[in-house]
């Protein structure tokens, strides 16, 4: 069966279960299981900003036995917390020496860094909790998703969105045909709020408590300077994956469960222009998909930077009294009805026209980090698993930024072989962000 067809039978089976029936089949590849009495022991790669909270989520589940970051000063006050934790600034030496001693790792890192730190896990047979969008590159979630499913690991993506289940509801609701048939999607963010479309930093000096080496990892060197570390990196081509990459594994996320967005044919972008080191200050992206056995072709618009969708698509009998539109948000247009979802994660919100449906069957989430954990011991793949989901939520979300960087050039869209299909000027054009190189000493293996 292909990986798209594995999806679809994973989310069709999915639908008849609950947390009682959740746990069922071994996930882990290594060994047996563990039992619910025995103790996991997780490394956590990344320990500061999103991978604060992550190594806290780890710790309720797990005994954390190593943390890894770059930044001595972060890396010290996280051992405030799991002081028995070994330190370390590379996590490379920190699979050498600690890699027989873990079940599982988080990476929570720059997303140009999380497909080597990630596949390296996966290699070793062990448990991978990954921050969205999972990887940098469409070639490197690809990759992620058939090395888990080949290691037959637990995997999960960071877009904790996936796991609520008024998300969820909403997904199965226009599955279910709450609006009949879709035609089109809109979604928007209020990203990004850190700076794009500028010139790189002047050079300074590395703090000295950064490795900027081992930050800079898998990527092209170049000097240290402010608005890198440790949050603006998310605007520059070499390190982050812009509005889109940062937002979308959130807010494309109810429609991509309900709608199966998968394998786009066409993308084209619309920007405030890039200098192709930093992504613009706001982008317009248009994607189109080709119908399959559930419904016809959509089309999904993509907004950030101050882009919003036309307001006659808005429900105005639900905007609030100032009849402003909350800046981030999703809508899922139908033929008789309207989803509206303000806000980041899908939840919430309103039909406008069709049915409500509102005792609709759907797979309900003991939460988040209880998927996870609960995949790690033997039950069913979380939901964002790599192999039946995460991956090709990555994929299609992270294709847009090769419209972005093509400036105005449509990428007709070969997702099998993932590759350009009109024209050699705009396959030459967009083939390193489609695949990057690495540096000398990092590898997906």
């Amino acid at each position: 069966m292909s990986s798209q067809g594995n999806r679809r039978e994973f989310l069709k089976t999915a639908a008849g279960t609950a947390f009682g029936v959740w746990v069922g089949t071994s996930a882990k590849a290594q060994d047996k299981p563990k039992s619910a009495n025995d103790q996991l022991s997780f490394a956590c790669i990344g320990v500061g900003g999103k991978g604060d909270s992550d190594s806290n989520d780890a710790g309720r589940f797990s005994n954390i036995v190593a943390i890894c970051d770059v930044d001595e000063n972060t890396l010290n006050k996280k051992a405030q917390r799991f002081p028995n934790a070994k330190k370390y600034r590379d996590y490379r030496k920190m699979y050498d020496e600690m890699g027989k001693q873990i079940d599982g790792v988080t990476v929570s890192i720059p997303d140009h860094s999380h497909g080597p730190a990630t596949a390296l896990a996966l290699h070793m047979g062990k448990a991978a909790y990954t921050q969205k969008p999972m990887a940098h590159s469409i070639y490197e979630c690809r990759m992620l998703g058939n090395l888990a499913k080949k290691m037959n690991v637990a995997t999960q993506m960071g877009n904790q969105g996936t796991a609520d289940n008024s998300m969820r509801k909403n997904a199965y609701k226009v599955r279910a045909g709450a609006i009949g048939v879709a035609k089109e999607v809109h979604v928007w963010t209020n990203r990004p709020i850190w700076p794009q479309g500028i010139d790189r930093p002047a050079t300074k000096p590395v703090p000295a408590n950064l490795d900027w080496d081992l930050w800079l990892g898998p990527a092209k060197k170049r000097p240290y300077g402010d608005g890198y570390h440790t949050f603006a990196w998310r605007g520059f081509w070499d390190f982050g994956t812009g509005a889109l990459g940062d937002m979308a594994c959130h807010t494309v996320n109810l429609p991509f469960m309900a709608l199966d967005l998968l394998n786009p044919t066409s993308v084209v972008a619309t920007s405030s222009g890039t200098n192709h080191d930093s992504y613009p200050k706001a982008s317009k992206i248009i994607y189109q998909f080709p119908a399959n056995d559930k419904r016809p072709e959509v089309t999904m618009y993509w907004y950030d930077g101050g882009n919003m969708p036309p307001m006659e698509l808005f429900p105005k009998d639900l905007l609030p009294e100032n009849g402003k539109v909350p800046d981030s948000g999703s809508l899922i247009v139908g033929d008789k009805g309207t989803l509206y979802t303000p806000g980041d994660y899908g939840g919430g919100g309103h039909i406008v026209g069709g049915e409500q449906m509102d005792d609709v069957d759907f797979p309900r989430s003991p939460g988040h980090w209880e998927e996870f954990i609960a995949a790690i011991r033997g039950g069913k793949p979380a939901m964002s698993n790599f192999p039946d989901y995460a991956s090709h939520l990555a994929e299609t979300i992270l294709l847009g930024n090769l419209a972005v960087w093509a400036e105005g050039d449509k990428v007709e869209w070969d997702a099998v072989n993932m590759k350009v299909k009109n024209g050699k000027s705009v396959s030459e054009k967009v083939a390193h962000i489609i695949k990057p190189h690495y540096r000398s000493g990092y590898t997906l293996g």
